[in-house]
């Protein structure tokens, strides 16, 4: 089977005004853009695509180049093409655009003169802040906090964003370990060879189908697809099984509940196994919907079982928001769904947050400079832009318009369902985080390609 997502990048004002949702076109932000629906001049990539690619392919590999894009022309919802096509955009740029093309709302803030400085001069963060930047920090991040987490560290990335938490993460499970204890010379020498005690057997578990990121840590932990992990080392790290729901929901309660059960209970089985081969699980990292690895979703019961898990057995609990965060659920943060009072010690961000990084809980916070540190930390420009994106979501109801769009989309896909079952099955969605399966790849990849070409003017 292979998934089809339609709308897990979706971001809030991309479902405002929905119209005719059958034919995927028609989300139109009104009083905001003049474009009001698709227009097709070509095959997509077009000729000038085409010729793009090919130079670009003589200074790097561009195969996953899809079509060069003009990006002064594309508006709101719609991106336009070099060739002149324009699409209704339900990918986002892999969910980093939150309010649409060219949003005069964010052009404004460019054309301050006061936000000028922040635009040209990006300072070595951790060392140099502007002098506005605490100001900024409280207007945008800290303004959306998950519930206990009133600590921050700005990135560049989703990537940097996980492997700068898990660090973070062994960090406070040491300082668990050692109490009271002074660091050891034994210590400081051994981390420098890279051997224990100083760089302890510690260890993220991670589960099948999830993704996290590129980098060496993260890829320890990303299991969706075997083209990211190719060749390169990685670590020994445990890997627990994401849940297989059946589908619709409702026929296979059973079922979906005993394969909860069995997940779960892998995971405990994994934390105690690994602490008696003393290769301690200091922190468990998960996705609310595994978004790369195919649309992948559990019950809240799940996630509220596995944190409990967590805290039964002292490790700190990852909640990896890089694609879920930003509102599509129809929530701000995703496992705002779970309705838990105590849901993470870590909340990573990235994408349609405009930037990176991480929330964390106070007993998480580095006890010494450097120990999380890179040149940039972020950007406060992002948190600027940032600021302004809050701002449209609350003012013209972005949430709410998320789960309104999301119920109209999740019932026409089911529509389609029982109209095309040869072509969809495994509906599944939360507010307009929605997709389905195809019975494989090769009709995915063709479903795709007429879509984006059939000409709807």
């Amino acid at each position: 089977m292979a998934s089809l997502f339609l709308c897990r990048q979706l971001t809030p004002a991309l479902q405002h005004n929905t119209r005719s949702l059958l034919s995927f076109h028609r989300y139109i932000h009104q009083n905001v853009y003049e474009y009001d629906g698709p227009v097709m001049k070509t095959e997509v990539p077009g000729p000038r695509s085409r010729e793009l690619i090919r130079q670009l392919n003589t200074m790097q590999n561009a195969d996953a180049v899809n079509f060069f894009c003009d990006y002064e022309e594309s508006r709101g919802n719609y991106l336009v093409d070099v060739d002149g096509n324009r699409m209704l955009d339900l990918y986002s740029q892999i969910s980093s655009i939150p309010i649409g093309y060219n949003h005069p709302a964010l052009v404004k803030v460019l054309q301050k003169p006061q936000n000028l400085s922040a635009f040209i001069n990006r300072p070595a963060l951790g060392i140099l802040p502007p002098d506005d930047f605490n100001v900024n920090l409280k207007e945008s991040l800290l303004s959306i906090s998950p519930k206990g987490l009133q600590q921050v560290m700005t990135m560049s990335c989703g990537s940097c964003s996980n492997e700068n938490a898990f660090k973070l993460i062994f960090m406070w499970f040491r300082k668990k370990e050692r109490g009271l204890n002074m660091v050891t010379q034994e210590e400081l020498d051994s981390c420098m060879i890279n051997k224990f005690p100083g760089c302890p057997d510690y260890s993220i578990l991670s589960f099948m189908g999830g993704f996290h990121g590129r980098t060496m840590g993260c890829l320890a932990t990303t299991h969706s697809k075997a083209i990211h992990k190719l060749d390169i080392p990685s670590f020994d790290w445990p890997i627990a099984p994401f849940p297989k729901l059946k589908y619709p929901l409702e026929q296979f309660v059973k079922e979906n509940k005993d394969e909860e059960a069995r997940c779960l209970e892998e995971v405990e089985d994994l934390i105690v196994k690994c602490r008696e081969k003393n290769k301690i699980v200091a922190g468990i990292v998960i996705e609310p919907i595994q978004s790369e690895g195919g649309d992948n979703h559990a019950s809240d019961d799940f996630f509220r079982k596995l944190r409990a898990i967590a805290i039964k057995h002292g490790c700190a609990f990852l909640v990896d928001e890089v694609q879920t965060g930003g509102g599509a659920t129809g929530k701000f943060w995703a496992h705002e769904h779970w309705g838990m009072d105590n849901p993470a010690e870590v909340v990573t961000f990235s994408k349609k947050m405009m930037t990176g990084g991480f929330f964390h809980k106070d007993e998480l916070r580095p006890d010494a400079p450097y120990r999380i540190f890179n040149t940039w930390l972020g950007d406060p420009s992002k948190n600027i832009l940032l600021t302004e994106v809050l701002n449209v979501i609350k003012q013209e109801d972005l949430l709410n318009n998320a789960v309104h769009a999301g119920k109209i989309l999740m019932d026409g896909l089911l529509d389609f369902q029982v109209r095309y079952p040869h072509l969809v099955s495994r509906v599944r969605g939360r507010g307009t985080f929605c997709s389905f399966d195809t019975p494989d790849d090769v009709t995915r990849t063709n479903l795709i390609s007429q879509t984006r070409n059939k000409d709807q003017k």
